[in-house]
């Protein structure tokens, strides 16, 4: 069959879009946790790419180019300003080169750009900074022939409206997800569910919500923008135990934690004993395309198995659901006639 665009799989169903590559590149031993920047793509692409067909093997219909902290602002901060370019292209060559091995349908390959940290709303010439960093991030992904961009993790709504416009001049369609922090409002006073309205009627095919939040802090914003945008709506949460208290992985406690921690908080490298499982994760997948959100994903700490539990809850068989969990021959919990009743008789004691 041919490859259908990101427009036609999301007129036809439920479109499964993984993210996380940066805590899992970190978790792998490939990335500085602090400075965050994907170095990957040119220290390591045999990585990168292995990372890529892991999630795409999991169930992601796209293949996200591992750009994000890729930008101008964030190689200058760490000296490697000379390798912006470089990066930003082999990233998203090693995406199409996944894309293609794909045995049913080619993946979409999805360009990125994400939220820098100089935009400041009382400062117009750091909208043209933002701007200019996003414009060439934006031709680049043109240049190599991605599907689309995804525009993310934006905290402020008038830096997303700058990525939006930047990536309408190429002509491609446009994801735009936004990073709603603590106080339950974006940093220039405008409502999640505002600013995607205003996003969606600028032409973004896909507006809606990824990383800082897990599922249960995230959905009630998701339900909101859903009922204000008549376009497509896009979840994807952190899976972490986030809660009304601490909304965001920033500032989530460990209360069994006994060390002292190198960093005043969990975040970003002892949030480990904070993950949802695989199973909260599907049901909430469930939840969120119940209620008409259908680009469904996860992003910072997800795992490739994560990744398989909710495009299986959303309906979908991955390349990689011959692997999914089946107890029937464990010698503890399993059902198979061959097994020992001396084994099975002790699964409670175990």
């Amino acid at each position: 069959m041919g490859k259908r665009s990101l427009e036609q799989r999301l007129n036809e169903g439920t479109v499964v879009a993984a993210e996380g590559y940066l805590f899992e590149m970190e978790r792998r031993g490939y990335l500085q946790a602090g400075s965050f920047v994907p170095e990957v793509a040119l220290e390591h692409p045999e990585v990168l790419k292995q990372v890529y067909r892991d999630y795409m093997n999991a169930g992601s219909d796209v293949v996200l180019a591992f750009t994000y902290n890729a930008h101008r602002e964030k190689m200058r901060i760490i000296g490697k300003e000379h390798l912006h370019e470089p990066l930003n292209r082999s990233a998203i060559r090693l995406a199409k080169e996944v894309a293609k091995e794909h045995p049913t349908e080619e993946a979409l390959v999805a360009g990125n750009i994400s939220n820098t940290n100089i935009f400041d709303p009382e400062d117009a010439d750091s909208a043209e900074e933002v701007r200019s960093i996003f414009a060439e991030m934006a031709e680049w992904c043109k240049e190599e022939g991605v599907d689309f961009i995804n525009g993310e993790t934006f905290y402020y709504h008038e830096e997303a409206v700058i990525a939006l416009e930047e990536i309408q001049k190429q002509g491609l369609p446009a994801v735009v997800t936004l990073g709603l922090m603590g106080e339950n409002i974006l940093r220039d006073g405008y409502t999640v569910e505002e600013s995607c309205k205003i996003l969606s009627e600028k032409g973004a095919l896909v507006v809606g919500m990824n990383c800082f939040r897990g599922p249960d802090t995230m959905q009630p914003y998701l339900k909101g923008i859903r009922n204000e945008v008549e376009g497509h709506v896009g979840g994807l949460p952190i899976p972490y135990r986030t809660t009304e208290e601490h909304p965001t992985f920033f500032n989530l406690p460990d209360g069994g934690c006994s060390c002292s921690l190198p960093t005043e908080t969990t975040f970003p490298t002892s949030l480990d004993p904070l993950y949802h499982n695989r199973y909260e994760l599907a049901e909430w997948a469930k939840e969120a395309k119940d209620i008409g959100i259908n680009y469904i994903g996860l992003c910072c700490g997800a795992s490739p198995a994560m990744i398989r539990a909710i495009a299986e809850a959303v309906g979908y068989e991955t390349i990689n659901s011959n692997y999914s969990p089946d107890m029937e021959k464990h010698f503890l919990f399993g059902k198979d006639e061959t097994l020992k009743d001396h084994n099975l008789n002790y699964s409670k004691k175990a």
